[in-house]
């Protein structure tokens, strides 16, 4: 250093100062810190050229970005956001770039760093087939199922306990051993709740804190993609469950908010991830405030001392500093009398306070979400998706979503959950629809409107009367609204599902099982079972219960005849039987939808299921008394038949007689000459 010797400073003075400047200049000149790169990998031959990375690292946007020559790849644009710790650099891959690597390199006052990115082949496994009315989904909630791998049960602290709401220790492998469970059940695709990765004690998956990576204490990616290869080896399908509304509130981002419109709310989302970094516990306590307690009249309210009043009051005076929660009012999105604000409360507010609403208007986290799904497709080969809350993200960005899977998966299917009790909604929603001034694209939607009916009227006395119709013709009744619907084929029908009650409440008929399942698995539409409705689980305790057998401590196993009782076991045998049947009838599976009405002299909600050539009669005995059916006035689909083959009993049925069915008897009768 020419410096200390034209000043001859001495050698002690002369090493010191030397190790101060060496320290000085490797400060100012370090290299760049990239934490996160997401994607992590990248397909060539996408249809869709365009390519986004987010790069995450400490002040990473203060560096300048630049790409190795690479045939076929060229940068766009170098986007620098709000919070210096973030770069999103977009791409242009054309279809002349080829499998290899990338070389990035960020440079900043001289000092270079690399990054290797990989672009790789198209997965050319199974995959991205779609799930139509062919196929029955059975959902599965991983922490609940079963627990095949013990080692991942313990994740950030919190230990397995088989009480309550936290980690139960299922996970992918328990599936995974349970796959010749399914396919011997006839299942054709498993719907999964979210397998992506939620921090916390919490085991409903909706909380999702890194949208690249499969929770631990579920199993790894490389498990994840593993479980849907073996089940593609049987036949099963896979759909994904996804969520675009919102994050966790562990999720990274919170942390480190990327851009000041990030989120919905965002200082709100700042203020989260403050009191997390303060807070020794690893998840926030948020917790539904307690409802006010209000006197029923105005004299007992001036009667209350003046501090209660004030809470009262406090209870309905806006804040508007205050953490706005959605409204959950998805009808305003339809309603032609609705106001812009009441839309924005829903599309703007926080889910709860514990789930952070992105803000899909921001077109680089738009992108993210939107190139996310595609990337889990191509990499793990999933069939099809189910997203959480549709109506609650934004329309514009949601529709793109579907057209960009749509670009790179002709077959894939999307079902969008809208909770409505109504299928008017349901039907606004659909692709088509010629009520929806804008179309959705999305092609699958859940028909709620028939669970909510069919486990509320099911068990009554069907009833046509003017003004008290009740029981099957109530299920008929709600069908019958399908011209709100673009394409009944492409509904979701259930009878229950994580959110909802048990269709069977404890000590049901067997009866009303079977006539539960024979409407599932014959009506229109794409079907989906949660998992353990097959054995009958009932009542509220069975919500989210442990699948009996799926742990080793389990003293009965209902994976097996011997470990199920009799009940049970009439039960699946008859869902077996069914489903397995299903997989063979083309006139269910692809055929038109004939009902008649329920009149009040048979009680009987009657319809064919017919392809033009094959035809399917079902019989549902909507009284507690036996009935006779005349099959004249169903010759229309019965034709130059005579005779009607049991689907489950094997029984035949002379149809040119009266038929007579048991009290809340079901017959599922194949039509032959």
């Amino acid at each position: 250093m020419w410096i200390f010797n034209h000043l001859n400073i001495n050698n002690m003075k002369k090493n010191f100062l030397l190790l101060v400047l060496t320290l000085i200049l490797s400060i100012s000149t370090h290299a760049a810190d990239i934490q996160r790169m997401d994607p992590p990998f990248w397909y060539a031959g996408m249809q869709n050229s365009e390519l986004q990375i987010m790069f995450y690292g400490e002040n990473l946007g203060t560096y300048s970005f630049s790409l190795d020559a690479y045939q076929g790849v060229k940068v766009k644009e170098v986007c620098k956001l709000d919070n210096p710790n973030y770069l999103v650099v977009y791409l242009d891959v054309s279809k002349k770039a080829k499998p290899g690597t990338l070389k990035f390199t960020f440079e900043k006052k001289g000092k270079k760093s690399y990054k290797e990115f990989e672009l790789k082949e198209r997965n050319n496994k199974p995959g991205a087939m779609g799930f139509t009315s062919k196929d029955v989904l059975y959902l599965i909630m991983p922490d609940r199922f079963a627990n095949g791998n013990p080692d991942n049960d313990v994740l950030d602290g919190y230990a397995v306990s088989r009480e309550g709401n936290g980690r139960h220790g299922g996970d992918i492998q328990g599936i995974v051993n349970h796959l010749d469970y399914l396919d011997n059940l006839g299942v054709t695709a498993v719907w999964l709740n979210p397998v992506q990765y939620n921090k916390g004690g919490q085991s409903h998956g909706y909380s999702i804190s890194d949208f690249y990576l499969i929770d631990p204490r579920l199993g790894s990616n490389e498990e994840y993609c593993s479980f849907i290869d073996k089940a593609h080896e049987k036949g099963i399908k896979v759909v994904m469950d996804m969520i675009f509304n919102h994050c966790g509130s562990a999720h990274w981002w919170i942390m480190d908010v990327p851009s000041t419109d990030w989120f919905n709310q965002n200082d709100h989302a700042i203020q989260t991830g403050q009191r997390l970094k303060s807070q020794t516990q690893r998840r926030m306590g948020w917790r539904r405030p307690e409802p006010l307690k209000l006197p029923a009249t105005i004299e007992e309210y001036e009667a209350l001392p003046q501090e209660q009043k004030d809470k009262i009051k406090a209870g309905f005076t806006t804040n508007p500093d205050a953490l706005v929660n959605t409204t959950h009012y998805k009808w305003t999105l339809l309603d032609p009398h609705a106001p812009q604000t009441e839309k924005d409360i829903l599309v703007e507010g926080w889910f709860s306070g514990g789930m952070p609403d992105l803000n899909q208007k921001n077109r680089h986290l738009a992108k993210y979400l939107i190139q996310n799904s595609i990337w889990w497709i191509e990499y793990s080969r999933i069939d099809g998706i189910r997203m959480d809350t549709y109506p609650y993200a934004d329309y514009d960005m949601m529709e793109e979503w579907c057209q960009e899977i749509e670009k790179e998966y002709p077959d894939f299917n999307i079902v969008g959950e809208g909770w409505y009790p109504r299928n008017s909604a349901a039907g606004w929603w659909q692709r088509g629809a010629g009520m929806n001034k804008k179309d959705s694209g999305l092609k699958s939607v859940m028909d709620f409107d028939l669970t909510f009916t069919t486990k509320k009227e099911i068990s009554k006395e069907s009833n046509t009367s003017e003004g008290s119709e009740a029981g099957l013709f109530k299920i008929y009744e709600c069908i019958t609204q399908d011209f709100l619907i673009s394409n009944p084929n492409n509904v979701l029908v259930f009878l229950d599902n994580h959110d909802i009650a048990r269709f069977m409440d404890e000590g049901d008929p067997i009866w009303k099982f079977k006539q539960g399942l024979a409407l599932l698995l014959t009506t229109r539409g794409i079907p989906q079972m949660y998992y353990g409705t097959e054995i009958a689980m009932a009542g509220p305790k069975a919500l989210r219960a442990d699948f009996p057998g799926g742990w080793q401590e389990d003293k009965v196993s209902a994976f097996t005849p011997e470990g199920r009782t009799q009940m049970q076991n009439e039960c699946w045998n008859y869902a077996s039987k069914l489903l397995n049947w299903r997989k063979t009838s083309h006139p269910v599976t692809e055929g038109k939808l004939i009902h008649y009405t329920p009149d009040n002299n048979t009680k009987c909600y009657v319809y064919a299921r017919t392809d033009g050539k094959n035809t399917v009669l079902v019989i549902l005995n909507g009284s507690d008394t036996i009935r006779f059916v005349d099959t004249h006035r169903f010759s229309e689909v019965i034709g130059k038949n005579t005779k009607g083959k049991d689907v489950v009993t094997g029984e035949v049925i002379d149809l040119e007689s009266l038929i007579l069915i048991p009290a809340r008897g079901t017959y599922i009768l194949e039509l032959s000459e």
